[in-house]
């Protein structure tokens, strides 16, 4: 058991929190680490013991296009001010992990400079990826190179060239010395060579067991990147595109569907793929804004905390901020907090209250670290499930409703179980135990009688009343979203059945269990065009042709939602997409 295994993270994208300028003027450092100081014991507060920051080091502007991996941006201060920063959030019991852009560099980097100067006669030429002195680029340098996204503001590192996994291999044990800390976020890995990530996991090894490396990865098959000779971890936006759109659309269908195709992914075991799960970060919108009905940010946090992998929330989400992103820029996900402004939050703010609960659960209940995933009771609206170590069954369940849902879910040991977000305790009857899970929310039940961390003897502000329609975001504004409806008490929902919809919900109910269940069979067109294309290889390809060949490998599999579609369409990476259709099996 690793410390990361027990992690719950928080995620801060310090030069948006601290409010520096958006460009360096690369002159005297300010000292704006220093302001996130007080930020480490709120993050501790609120139940998190690992944080995720960066990017941190010397650049242009947004972080990613770096300057000098050997020196702390200047608009955040020193190399002395991260040690110090990093040296409290061990203090106080939290991990570090810094965020590694090691997949280019920006033109400001020492290496690109010589190119420029020296041009056919610099010994960096071979840093980059297919340098041209007969070329150009936008800058108008005389020379062309291959870019990331497009961007020329970003050169593309040769990571097949000994000389560059020598240098970024040196920049991380610099990081581990220098500042101690505890692992790295790369940045990009789905597009970062495996023979590069695999010199980098050997340094991790080296500087120690526990040294994390976590991998930015969109789609695919996570297994190509989590195993022994890469990385321990990557971001896990399948889940998280399926925690959004299942609550949106109330089809627990997709969830429950992602969840089993990721445990099955991993070799149905709790350690065979430790994702690192989130419901939004400094790349997306935020969770709140996401949301149609806005009660939902229980029942999605409740699942983000209790499904297998390691749970995240980025800064300023625990207070529920909104947050839309924008065509042209991420300075809206991106935005400068003053503590201050929320020093009243885990009294006033339902969000806030409910994320340090949950983080509080995390760490006491060691089965939804450790324990195994097994579905007792899916339907559109309701979901229930268990986790099981050491011989104790810790079982979850969510409502999506805006009516309140009884369930029957089988627990097997007789005794007594407590909902820890309510402290309302029942009794085991017949091997199961019969709930009432309120309108958009959820319930955590552990054993009320065990001897262990889950005792019933828990200190009562670690007992959180978890009711839609009762509590609020804010003062003003209803956490359910609208008043619970009336209604007589519904008929338990037994493992392996489904609530029979109101004739009202019939339609919709329908639409969606259909969508869920029933594959769809392509098109006589799209087989040809797939056909063809095939003649060609993923390099060859296009942006458009590889995103038509991965929407056409997807309805192979399955029904293609909008929302699937519309994330094939954003996805204009051409090496992300020739590495989302190759994973295919």
């Amino acid at each position: 058991m690793a410390w990361y295994d027990e992690a719950v993270f928080y995620h801060i994208y310090p030069l948006g929190l601290t409010g520096a300028p958006k460009t360096n003027s690369y002159e005297e450092p300010q000292h704006r680490l220093n302001i996130l100081l007080p930020w480490i014991s709120h993050i501790k507060e609120i139940g998190c013991n690992a944080l995720y920051i960066g990017p941190l080091f010397e650049s242009v502007g947004h972080g990613y296009e770096t300057t000098d991996y050997k020196k702390l941006d200047s608009r955040l201060g020193t190399n002395e001010d991260l040690t110090a920063f990093v040296e409290e959030c061990h203090r106080q019991g939290i991990r570090v992990i810094l965020d590694g852009v090691f997949n280019h560099t920006g033109r400001d980097f020492f290496a690109f400079q010589d190119i420029k100067k020296n041009r056919e006669n610099s010994s960096y030429k071979d840093w980059y990826l297919n340098v041209n002195f007969w070329g150009n680029n936008e800058y108008n340098d005389g020379f062309s190179y291959e870019n990331w996204g497009g961007y020329d503001l970003l050169a593309k590192l040769n990571q097949n060239n000994p000389a560059v996994k020598d240098y970024i291999c040196g920049v991380i044990r610099f990081w581990a010395s220098e500042f101690k800390i505890d692992g790295i976020r790369l940045d990009a890995a789905d597009v970062l060579d495996f023979g590069y990530m695999h010199a980098l996991r050997q340094t991790a090894s080296e500087i120690g067991p526990e040294f994390w490396l976590m991998g930015e990865v969109i789609h695919g098959d996570y297994t190509r990147w989590v195993n022994e000779g890469t990385l321990h971890s990557v971001t896990n936006y399948h889940l998280h595109k399926a925690l959004y759109s299942g609550h949106n659309e109330h089809n627990y269908f997709e969830i429950a569907h992602t969840v089993r195709r990721l445990y099955d992914m991993g070799g149905s075991r709790p350690d065979g793929l430790k994702l690192y799960n989130f419901v939004d970060n400094h790349d997306v919108e935020r969770i709140y804004t996401k949301l149609n009905n806005k009660a939902h940010f229980v029942p999605v946090h409740i699942l983000l905390y209790t499904l297998p992998g390691v749970p995240s929330i980025y800064y300023g989400s625990e207070f529920g901020i909104e947050g839309k992103k924008e065509r042209y820029s991420d300075a809206s996900l991106r935005p400068a907090l003053d503590l201050e402004d929320y020093k009243n939050a885990l009294a006033d703010n339902e969000c806030t209250r409910l994320i340090r609960a949950l983080g509080k659960v995390r760490q006491k209940v060691k089965a939804l670290s450790y324990g195994d995933y097994k579905e007792l009771v899916l339907t559109n609206r309701q979901y229930g499930f268990a986790r099981n170590y050491n011989g104790e069954t810790v079982v979850i369940a969510v409502n999506n409703d805006d009516n309140q849902a009884s369930m029957s879910l089988p627990v097997g040991a007789a005794g007594a179980y407590m909902d820890v977000l309510s402290g309302e305790k029942v009794n085991v009857s017949d091997g199961r135990i019969n709930i009432t899970v309120p309108a958009n929310s959820g319930g955590i039940w552990v054993p009320a009688d065990s001897d262990g961390e889950n005792s019933q003897d828990k200190p009562e502000e670690e007992v959180f009343v978890c009711r839609a329609g009762e509590t609020s975001v804010e003062p003003e504004a209803p956490l359910a979203g609208k008043a619970v409806r009336e209604q007589s008490e519904p008929e338990p929902l037994e493992s392996g059945k489904e609530q029979p919809p109101s004739d009202k919900e019939k339609s919709e109910e329908q639409q969606v269990t259909a969508a869920s269940r029933q594959p769809a069979k392509p098109e006589a067109d799209t087989e040809r065009k797939h056909t063809s294309r095939e003649k060609k290889s993923c390099e060859e390809m296009t942006i458009e042709e590889l995103q038509q060949a991965i929407l056409d490998r997807m309805a192979m599999n399955g029904p293609v939602t909008d929302r699937m579609r519309q994330d094939v369409m954003e996805n204009v990476y051409h090496d992300s997409l020739i590495n989302w259709i190759k994973s295919f099996r």
